[in-house]
Parts: structure tokens; sequence; C-alpha cells
């Protein structure tokens, strides 16, 4: 039976990523394991033609990181040490950047389910971290959690 001592859930802020993380938190707790809960922030770059405000990076950083930090509390199970990093970057190649950087045991990381022209277009952040990940990897739909019992007693 595989051990997990660190766990790697990658968050971006939707439904999905919600039902991953319930995952991802029963995992932990059955293995006793570190969560961390990573959420890669897409900043428009000077290429996308956007003007950037001198802060806005930082703010788009402490905002997540506040959010995230909610939901982690409230959406992770009772008992379960968690750790919150915020960072931004490319969504993919930062995921598995930082599972190497941490050296951990699984990756849990959502997927949205598109097919066809919109799964063409707009690729799959899973798909690519499946290929490129160090560890094992996790993906998950949102109505699979559901049937994850999810202990809050601690």
């Amino acid at each position: 039976m595989l051990k997990y001592t660190k766990i790697l859930c990658a968050f971006d802020f939707d439904g999905n990523s919600t039902a991953a993380l319930l995952l991802a938190s029963a995992l932990a707790k059955e293995n006793n394991a570190t969560l961390h809960i990573l959420h890669i922030a897409r900043v428009p770059t000077q290429d996308m033609d956007v003007p950037l405000p001198f802060d806005a990076e930082p703010r788009w950083e402490k905002d997540a990181r506040a959010k995230l930090a909610q939901i982690a509390k409230d959406t992770t199970t009772a008992g379960v040490q968690y750790v919150i990093d915020v960072r931004t970057g490319v969504p993919d190649i930062d995921i598995v950047r930082v599972a190497r950087e941490l050296a951990v045991d699984l990756i849990v990381i959502a997927t949205h389910g598109r097919t066809g022209f919109k799964h063409f277009a707009l690729g799959s952040v899973a798909e690519r971290v499946v290929r490129e990940a160090p560890c094992p990897v996790l993906v998950t739909r949102a109505t699979f959690p559901a049937s994850v019992p999810v202990s809050r007693s601690p």
C-alpha cells in the first residue's frame, strides 16, 4: 500500500478544485500527511497588452492567500496539517516545479472535463501536469468527492 507524507493539491478557486481539496484532505488525514494547497495566479504580462498598476501582483497574492486560507479552514478535514502557498506563473509548469521543489508524494488536481474544441483550444492543465509530474497524480472531477467520507471531528 502506498503511503503519502506530502500531498500537493492544486487549487484554482472553482467547484472542481474544492472537490479535489476535499479528496486531498481525506487522503492526508488517512495517511497522516501534510497537505500543501497551491494556487498559481496567472498574472497579466506586458505581452498581453494589459496595463498593470505597480502594486497589482502583491495585492492579488494577498487577496488570493486570504481567500485560500478561508477555504482551507472551511474545507480541510479536522486534524489535517496544511500549508497554503500562492504563487504567480503558468499553472501546469509551476505545479510541477513546486511538486519537485517540495518532493511531494502525490499531486491531487481537478479537471474541468472539457472535450472537443474547448479542450483543443484551452488545453488541460491537469493533462500537462500528469505528463510532467515527478510523482503520481490523482485527477478528479467535482462529482467524485461527494462520496468521500470527510470527518470533521478531531
